[in-house]
C-alpha cells in the first residue's frame, strides 16, 4: 500500500533580513559528540537536527515529514518498506545515496562501534543479533537496489517508523568522509540545512547555511550559534540582555517571575519525558529491595512537583507517561494511594529491617549535574532521605563526566531524564532491557526481556499493550528506577525570533525559523 506523504509544511512569508541573519541559541549542556553514532543528549540532538537530515526529518512544530526520502511504499504486513530518495547533495558536493544509509546503519549496529543509539534500529531485521555480535553487519535487513532506492525489512511491524527515522541513530553518513576525528569543523560533511563551521569547547558551536541543501532557498537563518548553558540562571540573564535569542532549559525558580515579566517569551509545554533516579543495583546497599523501596516511599513527588518546581508537572508513579499511544491504563506503584505520613513510617520500618537506624545510618552518593534545578532537587532528596536513616552526599559534575560514570556503573544514585524518541511505551521500557545502553541501573531479568521481545513482535496493539503492562508492572516492583515526575518542556524565545511553534517535543529546527 502506498504510504500517505506527511506533507511539507508551508511557512508563512517572512521578511528577509538585509544583513546576515544570525540566531543565538542557549543549548543546555556541552555536546559530547556530533557523530550520530555517539550522540544521545538533547543538546546534541538539537545541533544534529540542524546539520543532518535522515529519510524523514522534523517539520515546523516537530512533526515528522519527508526528508531525504520523498516518498515510500509499505507492504501489507508492515514489514517491508521501500524509500524513494530525492536528489540531494552532501555538503562536499557528492550525491546522497541509499548506500550512505546502508553504511551508516551497519556502522551504528556493529558492536565495535559502541553506538549509544543502536537499540533504536533494533526494529530492523537482524539488528539486535548484529549488536550482540551474533551476526555480521552485512546481514542487516537494509539494501540499496538502486542509488536512490532503499529497502528496509523490519523484524516486526512498526507504524511509528517515520517518527523513529528522524532520530540521530537513523541518519546517513558519507562513507568516504567518516574517519577518525571526522566529526569536527573542516572535516564534517552534512546533508542538512547547515554545515559545521566552528566548535570552541565549552564556549560555542557555529553552524553556517549549507548552499547545497536541497531546500536551501527556504532557509532564512544564515548562521546559528549554539552556546552551552549549564547555568540556566546566567543564561536567562543573557537572554534578557539580548545575547541569546532562545534558551532551554530554564531555571524553574524564575518561572513565576517570567510569567509576570516575560509572558510572551515563556513557553511551557507538556512533554513525553520522565525524570527519575537510577539506582545502581550492582551496589551492595542498593541491591537490597527494601532500601530501594524505602527511598522511593520517602520521595515526596507531590511536594517536588507542586511546591519546589511549580511547573504544573505530574508526579510520576510509573515509567511510561500517561497518554502514550496505544497504552491505556498503565500500572502504577502500589503505594500511590498511601498518604505521605504512612509512606514515611513504612520506609523507616523497611530501613530498620535492612539493618539501618539512628546509630547505623546508610551513606549514599547522589550524582547530578551543576544545573541549578538539579542541585535543588538533590538537596530536597537529601533532606527526605535523612528521615529514614540515610545520609546522602551530593556529587556534581559536567554532564559528560556524569554520563561516563553512569555508563561504567560508577555511581550509587544518579538523577537523569529520558525524552521519548517516538510515541510508544516500548521506547521507555526498552531502556530496562538487560543489554540496553540506557540501562544504567544494571537491571537484569530474563522474564522482563522475554515480555519485551513478545511485545515487539505482537502486531495486535491491544495484546501488545497487555504485554507492555505486564513488563512495566514487573519493573515497578523491582524498582531499578525511582520515577519522580513527567516533565514539561520549557523554553524562552526572544522577540527577534519568528516561526517558533510550541510542541511537546520542544523541537524547533533553525531551518524553519527566521529573524524578524
Amino acid at each position: 500500500m502506498k504510504a500517505v506523504a506527511l506533507g511539507l509544511m508551508v511557512m508563512a512569508a517572512a521578511p528577509q533580513p538585509s544583513a546576515a541573519a544570525v540566531l543565538n541559541r542557549g543549548n543546555g549542556g556541552e555536546p559530547e559528540s556530533l557523530d550520530p553514532a555517539f550522540a544521545g543528549s538533547a543538546a546534541e540532538g538539537n545541533i544534529l537536527g540542524d546539520l543532518m537530515v535522515g529519510l524523514t526529518t522534523h517539520g515546523a512544530g516537530g512533526k515528522p515529514i519527508p526528508g531525504i526520502a520523498e516518498s515510500w511504499d509499505v507492504s501489507r504486513d508492515g514489514l517491508s518498506w521501500t524509500f524513494h530518495l530525492r536528489k540531494a547533495l552532501w555538503s562536499d558536493g557528492r550525491t546522497v545515496t541509499a548506500g550512505d544509509f546502508v553504511f551508516a546503519w551497519r556502522r551504528l549496529l556493529d558492536p565495535r562501534t559502541g553506538a549509544r543509539g543502536a537499540a533504536n534500529l533494533w526494529v530492523v531485521k537482524n539488528a539486535r543479533a548484529i549488536s550482540k555480535g551474533a551476526m555480521p553487519a552485512d546481514a542487516l535487513g537494509v539494501a540499496a537496489p538502486a542509488p536512490q532506492t532503499l529497502t528496509v525489512t523490519l523484524d516486526h511491524p512498526a507504524p511509528y517508523l517515520p517518527e523513529l527515522l528522524t532520530n540521530a541513530s537513523a541518519l546517513p553518513l558519507p562513507s568516504g568522509a567518516v574517519k577518525p576525528g571526522w566529526a569536527m569543523p573542516g572535516r564534517y560533511v552534512s546533508d542538512g540545512p547547515y554545515i559545521l563551521k566552528a566548535w570552541v569547547p565549552n564556549d560555542h558551536i557555529t553552524l553556517m547555511k549549507n548552499p547545497r541543501f536541497y531546500d536551501a532557498a527556504s532557509v532564512r537563518i544564515d548562521a546559528v550559534n549554539y552556546y552551552p548553558t549549564p547555568d540556566t540562571q546566567g543564561a536567562l540573564r543573557r537572554l534578557r540582555a539580548g545575547e541569546l535569542d532562545m534558551q532551554t532549559p530554564l531555571p524553574t525558580a524564575q518561572i513565576a517571575w517570567m510569567r509576570v515579566h516575560m509572558p510572551d517569551a515563556l513557553h511551557i509545554m507538556p512533554s513525553q519525558a520522565l525524570a527519575y533516579l537510577a539506582f545502581n543495583l550492582r551496589d551492595p546497599a542498593l541491591a537490597d529491595i527494601r532500601v530501594r523501596r524505602a527511598l522511593s516511599l520517602v520521595y515526596d513527588r507531590e511536594a517536588v512537583a507542586g511546591k519546589v518546581l511549580k511547573l504544573g508537572e505530574r508526579p510520576a508513579y510509573s515509567y511510561v507517561p500517561p497518554g502514550t499511544a496505544n497504552y491505556p491504563d498503565g500500572p502504577q506503584m502500589d503505594f500511590r494511594p498511601m498518604p505521605y505520613p504512612a509512606r514515611l513510617a513504612l520506609a523507616q520500618r523497611l530501613m530498620q529491617q535492612a539493618g539501618y537506624g539512628p546509630f547505623n545510618r546508610l551513606r549514599l552518593t547522589y550524582a547530578t549535574t551543576g544545573n541549578p534545578d538539579s542541585k535543588r532537587l538533590a538537596a530536597v532528596f537529601q533532606a527526605m532521605a535523612r528521615q529514614i536513616y540515610a545520609d546522602v552526599r551530593i556529587e556534581t559534575s559536567d554532564y559528560q563526566v556524569m554520563l561516563r560514570a553512569m555508563r561504567q556503573g560508577q555511581f550509587q544514585i544518579a538523577y537523569t531524564t529520558w525524552l521519548a524518541d517516538y510515541d510508544d511505551a516500548g521506547n521507555f521500557l526498552d531502556q530496562l532491557r538487560s543489554n540496553s545502553a540506557g540501562n544504567y541501573a544494571g537491571y537484569r531479568d530474563p522474564k522482563y526481556d522475554a515480555l519485551m521481545d513478545a511485545a515487539e513482535h505482537e502486531p495486535d496493539t491491544v495484546k501488545r499493550a497487555v504485554l507492555f503492562r505486564t513488563a512495566e508492572r514487573m519493573a515497578l516492583a523491582a524498582m531499578p528506577w525511582l520515577p519522580i515526575r513527567f516533565l514539561s518542556q520549557s523554553e524562552a524565545v526572544g522577540p527577534r525570533v519568528g516561526g517558533y511553534i510550541p510542541n511537546r517535543r520542544d523541537i524547533n529546527r533553525s531551518r524553519w525559523l527566521w529573524i524578524k
